[in-house]
């Protein structure tokens, strides 16, 4: 039967420990719920990951057809100058969301929106504007699959770490402390009973020590 270390077996060491059991069981308990709670959250990511990995291959292949309508028309040179006129995207504004104490990704809302033509109405084929705007649709789902992938590592991290807490206080610390627990009760019944028989012995030894001296009067 493993114990805490060091333990004195007294009435003030027996409360402690139920204290520190209470607290670890209380402990326990709350960390089951949010690793339950975490759980919900990593499989809500993932259905929510599947689907934008569905939708951002079908963008992707979309706007590559329509390049390639584009490219058929116009050429390659006309297509390369076309396209120099588009302005890259500004930097990424990542920021965290907090989901059961974890930060996940959020990566700002502009870089889903699309941008202007460049180049002037009538003066490109249709195929060039979707094959634009369908790389700048499938940017911003490559942006929201990427927050759920960072989302989806730190919920995992998250679960797993928490799985070791529950782990531990379920099979080594609230057992250690109930072993000790019962160790100390046992030790403190143990003493009841010496205390108990010392007892009777000194009270019989007293009695017979006064039936003896009561005799020695008389005679």
């Amino acid at each position: 039967m493993e114990v805490v270390e060091g333990i004195n077996p007294t009435r003030m060491e027996l409360l402690a420990i139920r204290k520190k059991r209470a607290l670890a069981e209380k402990g326990h308990k709350l960390l089951g719920e949010k690793r339950d709670a975490l759980i919900v959250q990593f499989f809500d990511v993932l259905s929510r990951r599947k689907g934008l990995k569905s939708e951002t291959s079908s963008a992707l292949l979309s706007a590559n057809t329509s390049m390639e309508d584009a490219m058929a028309i116009l050429g390659y040179s006309s297509l390369d100058a076309f396209s120099g006129g588009i302005k890259p995207h500004a930097p990424l504004d990542i920021t965290n969301l907090n989901i059961m104490g974890v930060k996940v990704p959020v990566i700002g809302a502009g870089h889903t929106e699309p941008t202007p033509n460049p180049w002037g109405l009538g003066s490109t084929p249709q195929a060039l504007d979707d094959a634009k705007n369908g790389y700048e649709n499938a940017l911003g789902l490559l942006l929201r699959l990427a927050e759920a992938e960072g989302a989806m590592e730190r919920l995992a991290l998250e679960i797993e770490r928490t799985k070791r807490r529950v782990n531990a206080l379920e099979h080594i610390f609230i057992p250690r402390l109930r072993n000790t627990e019962r160790y100390i009760t046992m030790q403190l019944q143990e003493r009841e009973r010496e205390d108990f028989v010392r007892r009777k012995r000194i009270k019989a030894l007293m009695e017979a020590s006064e039936r003896a001296s009561a005799r020695e009067r008389k005679t």
